[in-house]
């Protein structure tokens, strides 16, 4: 009898350990892909809270503005004329219009705002630093291709034939695609046949002797240009601007204080941001006061019967209902019946009280069961009306564990995506939302609609608002952990 004890016992202790086991296991899985969903996330979000920006020196000439009204100056030409002094041996129509596209449509109003604070810069030379396009972003990023520069380690000889170049020599090392450095140029190859290389001309060399600038370079890109946004010339002047050292990283301010744009460098989360306040403000002042009445009702002044079984069930439910559910319930009651304006922070916080309305009554009803019945009951027993013991003893001892499910109700409302889709709150919003009627879009919409674009760039604007996202969800979450075990009571 004592060795089948002894081994009931020890399977019992195995079993044990494997139980452990597998919850170590489940719990270390769960923290990897946490861990791996979250780097992915600020790896890819990151890049979008830096911009590249040229130094230039730019002329407010009193031909292109007015000293009187120096908003409607030409910025765009005097920041294009600008890029262009640095770059003199562009010419053509095509190449210039290659060159200005390095540059944001951004770039002048930034210049514009920088003129009107200061109408002294007017017809004066000053420096400025301006914004480039998203595919320059990209590039400096690492995001278009990458760029390997190696040292000409044999000699070669270069001349001209009509509008192409022949290079001579020991041409073992070249291949087509590549571009050759030389003297100010860049000669890109395009075939190599009987020893010689022939190249045409991204950009003329002032001189075709390579010794006269102490050799030449080989630029090899890792992506053909056909696979790419940028081109070859583009990638020349980007990285001649980079070596002189007039290419800045700038922290991006825009992401913040500006709404959504089609330009990806110039689109922003402010907009978004002011219509999930104005939403979740509408939804919160109608759902807390709604939400703890019914709940202190229910739960203290209630009659216990059928009725309040059903009413409880009906709570119950909603709270598992899915939130597009309530999206069709305001399509349907607030703009087809009640005729409100569609897309707006009104009708979405409406929809939104509905939303966390059943999760705020049972948040609040849990707390207010927690608290000990004897506070109730001392409170009756020196005198005190049922009315008097459950605001003046009951509520205030309960108030913490109704504050955590207000917050983490507001976390809900400030996440959800799908019942305001039903409402039209996915239309595109370039505008700062100024009331609770104007057109809005809401954070977790707009990386929705970012997440559906084509332009690479905008990968990097829907991660760093989710990371947005995250951090005020994140935050919400541990002011509800703080105000929980801040006023927490132990009985």
């Amino acid at each position: 009898m004592t060795e089948v004890r002894k081994g009931l016992i020890a399977k019992r202790y195995a079993t044990e350990r494997r139980f452990r086991i597998y919850g170590a296991t489940a719990l270390a899985l769960t923290a990897l892909f946490i861990v791996f969903l979250l780097a992915d996330i600020v790896i890819k979000g990151l890049p979008a809270f830096t911009e590249p920006r040229v130094k230039l020196d730019v002329t407010g000439a009193a031909d292109k503005v007015d000293a009187a009204k120096p908003a409607a100056g030409d910025y765009e030409a005097i920041v294009r004329e600008a890029l262009r002094a640095r770059f003199p041996t562009v010419s053509g129509r095509a190449e210039r219009r290659k060159l200005n596209g390095l540059l944001s449509q951004g770039a002048a109003d930034d210049l514009r705002r920088m003129v009107v604070a200061d109408p002294a810069l007017i017809g004066k030379t000053f420096p400025f630093a301006a914004l480039l396009s998203d595919d320059a972003d990209l590039f400096y990023k690492g995001r278009q291709t990458g760029v390997a520069l190696t040292k000409g380690a044999t000699s070669l000889q270069f001349a001209e034939s009509g509008e192409a170049y022949v290079i001579t020599g020991d041409v073992a090392g070249l291949s087509p695609g590549q571009i050759v450095l030389v003297n100010e140029g860049a000669l890109r190859i395009t075939g190599i046949a009987n020893g010689a290389a022939q190249a045409e001309a991204l950009a003329r060399p002032v001189t075709l002797n390579p010794a006269a600038a102490g050799g030449w370079n080989i630029m090899t890109l890792a992506k053909p240009e056909a696979d790419r946004r940028i081109s070859d010339q583009e990638i020349i002047w980007l990285e001649e601007l980079k070596s002189e050292g007039v290419v800045e990283k700038a922290f991006a301010t825009r992401f913040f204080t500006s709404g959504d744009s089609r330009e990806p460098e110039l689109a922003g989360l402010r907009g978004a941001l002011v219509g999930s306040l104005l939403t979740v403000l509408v939804a919160l002042a109608l759902s807390i006061p709604l939400g703890v009445a019914a709940a202190i009702y229910l739960e203290e002044f209630a009659a216990k019967n059928r009725l309040t079984d059903i009413i409880e069930v009906n709570i119950n439910n909603l709270a598992a209902v899915p939130s597009i559910i309530f999206g069709l319930l305001g399509l349907a009651m607030f703009l087809s019946f009640f005729g409100l304006p569609r897309s707006a922070p009104l009708v979405g916080g409406l929809v939104l009280a509905l939303l966390v309305l059943p999760t705020i009554i049972i948040a609040a009803r849990a707390a207010l069961k927690a608290v000990p019945p004897s506070i109730k009951e001392a409170a009756l027993g020196v005198g005190a009306s049922h009315q008097q013991a459950v605001f003046h003893h009951v509520l205030p001892l309960a108030l913490p564990g109704i504050l955590t499910g207000i917050i983490l109700g507001l976390a809900r409302a400030f996440g959800e995506t799908a019942p305001l889709l039903m409402i039209g709150m996915v239309a595109f919003i370039v505008d700062i939302p100024k009331g609770f009627e104007s057109a809005a879009t809401v954070l977790p919409v707009q990386i929705f609609l970012w997440s559906d674009l084509p332009e690479i760039a905008f990968q990097s604007k829907t991660a760093a608002a989710i990371m947005v996202l995250l951090a005020v969800l994140f935050s919400l979450n541990a002011v509800a952990i703080y105000l929980r075990r801040r006023f927490e009571r132990r009985w």
